[in-house]
């Protein structure tokens, strides 16, 4: 199946056709300090078109707001309170606390091709395709 979205029915899938599954590996993210007073929170996707999001929602636990987006994630990073995604298209994704790079909407504009992320606390920085 190419599109995961699709039932078997729909990719034509018939009885007595064979099916192999492939089990992906189930990443992990993780928002907020030991000892943290306010908590912290995990972001986890597998497979690249779904993510789930728990924990403090200061800290990047509810993603909600952002769920259309967050489709063909590639990677992920986390700061002390906030995530940020990378997806298939090159495109950044982030959320969580503002102070903690939660928002990008400053800069999305040049978050464009972007090949990978790092975290510090408290901000990310890109590396993107051209340099």
């Amino acid at each position: 199946l190419v599109d995961a979205a699709q039932s078997l029915v729909e990719a034509g899938i018939q009885h007595g056709d064979s099916l192999m599954a492939v089990a992906l590996e189930t990443k992990l993210a993780a928002s907020g300090r030991k000892g943290m007073a306010q908590g912290g929170a995990f972001a986890m996707w597998c497979g690249g078109d779904r993510i789930v999001t728990w924990g403090h929602q200061r800290h990047g636990g509810d993603s909600s707001a952002f769920h259309d987006q967050l489709r063909r994630v590639q990677h992920v990073q986390a700061t002390r309170g906030a995530f940020a995604a990378i997806l298939a298209d090159g495109s950044v994704v982030s959320w969580g606390d503002p102070i903690c790079g939660g928002d990008s909407s400053g800069v999305e504009e040049r978050l464009r091709g972007v090949q990978q992320i790092q975290a510090s606390e408290c901000a990310f920085a890109a590396i993107l395709a051209d340099g």
